[in-house]
């Protein structure tokens, strides 16, 4: 057997489909993205880190309203999306680097703003990864967490988890809201408020956006199936796989 780490996991999973994510509706689109330009604006010569970019959707959005972003994730060929689209929208003030996020190669204070979407349940250490956020945001600067969220419910949240890992092998951890709170609240950043939207992700794509092996959707298939009454209601699981699941949208401070 190959031995590889969580980070060559990662990189693996996402480098052929980076091009892929560009174009989902799940990460292009999102009420979210308004209450980040909301937030913006006014703020001309602030400072963005996109943490856990992906293809960049973040920072396509916020551009236009900032003095610069960093575009950072760890897949190079994500990275190399946003570069390449970036260039092709006259986005100019976007500039990409490579790394994780629990070891943020930028000094001290250096951003007024620190976003990740969709992002946080691939990191291998989520207290660590915050705390390299406090660290590099600017005193007063502001951070925005959007990543799905389990219900908490030991029921729920083992369903959760197991279909994600089984749809891909990058999957960490979706975390609580209090799980959430807390880990901010560890890392030395104030929650100024966080609210719970509901996402309806369709199957088919869901699954092809990682190149899901067949084998694995399948057993997606076969549990959810197999889980009672109470994990297909809350999920709002459908006859082909599609499901409902919830996001959490977290603003902290330093």
């Amino acid at each position: 057997m190959t031995s590889s780490t969580h980070a060559d996991v990662v990189q693996r999973q996402f480098g052929e489909q980076a091009s892929a994510y560009l174009s989902s509706p799940v990460h292009a689109q999102g009420t979210e993205f308004a209450l980040l330009q909301a937030e913006l604006q006014g703020q001309g010569a602030a400072r963005v880190l996109d943490l856990g970019c992906g293809a960049g959707h973040v920072s396509f959005q916020v551009a236009p309203l900032v003095a610069g972003v960093v575009a950072y994730d760890l897949s190079q060929s994500m990275l190399d999306v946003v570069a390449s689209t970036a260039a092709a929208r006259g986005l100019n003030t976007i500039v990409t680097e490579r790394g994780a996020a629990e070891r943020l190669p930028f000094p001290d204070a250096s951003f007024e703003y620190v976003i990740s979407r969709y992002s946080a349940h691939h990191w291998s250490d989520l207290g660590l990864a915050l705390r390299e956020v406090r660290r590099v945001l600017k005193p007063g600067g502001v951070a925005a967490f959007i990543d799905v969220m389990s219900p908490g419910s030991p029921l729920l949240d083992t369903y959760l988890q197991s279909v994600e890992v089984l749809r891909d092998t990058s999957h960490v951890r979706d975390y609580s809201a209090d799980q959430w709170l807390r880990q901010v609240s560890d890392a030395g950043l104030f929650t100024r408020s966080h609210s719970r939207q509901r996402l309806h992700l369709e199957f088919a794509s869901w699954v092809e956006r990682m190149r899901t092996p067949e084998p694995m959707r399948v057993a997606i298939r076969q549990l959810q199936r197999a889980m009672g009454e109470e994990v297909r209601q809350y999920y709002q699981i459908q006859a082909d796989g599609s499901f409902s699941t919830d996001v959490i949208v977290l603003w902290a401070e330093r």
